[in-house]
C-alpha cells in the first residue's frame, strides 16, 4: 500500500534569527516562526489533508510547531532529532567547517562530543521508517533542516532540492511503498 509523509522544518527560531548552531539544544519560536506554522496549517486545510499519525523531534521547537499546525495528538520521538554538534551547540554558525555543505560535515563533530553524519542520517531514516510500517497512510513530521537533508539525501536529488529553497516550515512530500520513499515535491511558502 503506498502510504504519504510530509516531513516539515519547524518555524523559525530565535537562534535561526541570531545564526547560532540549533542541534540538540533548543530556542524558541519568534513570531515569524507562529505566523509561518500556522500557514502551514491552513496550507493543510485549503488542500483537504489530513493525516493518520503526527509525530516530531523532542525539540520543543518542532512540537510547538507541530501544535500550532494541527491539533491531534502527536508523538515526540528522539530518532527525529537535528544533529548533535556537540560542544559547537548555541554558538554561531561561521564555526561551521567550510567543507562542503552537501557532506552534511562528515565526522567532524564528533570530535567536539557530536554526532557522526552517517549515524544521524541512518537514526533518521530508521526512524521514519519504522513510522511509515505503522498502520497509517497519512503521516505527518515536524523535525529539522539537517535531519530532513540529510534524510532526504538517500532519496532524491539534493542539488534539485537546495536549489528550490528549504525554509523554516517547508514541507517536503515523499510517498512510500515496499519499503522506499519517493520524493514527490516541496512546498514552500
Amino acid at each position: 500500500m503506498k502510504k504519504t509523509l510530509y516531513i516539515m522544518r519547524h518555524g523559525q527560531t530565535l537562534f535561526n534569527v541570531q545564526h547560532k548552531i540549533q542541534g540538540w539544544c533548543d530556542s524558541p519560536l519568534t513570531k515569524t516562526g507562529i505566523q509561518q506554522a500556522k500557514v502551514a496549517r491552513q496550507y493543510f486545510l485549503d488542500h483537504n489533508i489530513s493525516f493518520d499519525a503526527a509525530y516530531c523531534s523532542t525539540a520543543e521547537r518542532a512540537s510547538d510547531t507541530l501544535e500550532l499546525v494541527t491539533d491531534m495528538p502527536y508523538t515526540r520521538l528522539k530518532g527525529l532529532k537535528e544533529l548533535s554538534f556537540g560542544a559547537f551547540e548555541g554558538e554561531h554558525e561561521y564555526l561551521h567547517p567550510k567543507d562542503d555543505p552537501a557532506k552534511h560535515f562528515g565526522n567532524y563533530y564528533v570530535q567536539f562530543g557530536g554526532e557522526d553524519n552517517q549515524a544521524a542520517q541512518q537514526r533518521v531514516n530508521n526512524t521514519l521508517t519504522d513510522i511509515m510500517h505503522h498502520d497509517n497512510k497519512s503521516v505527518l513530521v515536524v523535525s529539522h533542516a539537517g535531519a530532513i537533508m540529510m534524510f532526504s539525501d538517500l532519496w532524491t536529488d539534493m542539488q534539485k532540492l537546495r536549489q528550490s529553497g528549504f525554509t523554516n516550515c517547508s514541507i517536503l512530500k515523499f510517498t512510500f511503498e515496499d519499503d522506499k520513499f519517493t520524493f514527490e515535491k516541496i512546498i514552500n511558502f
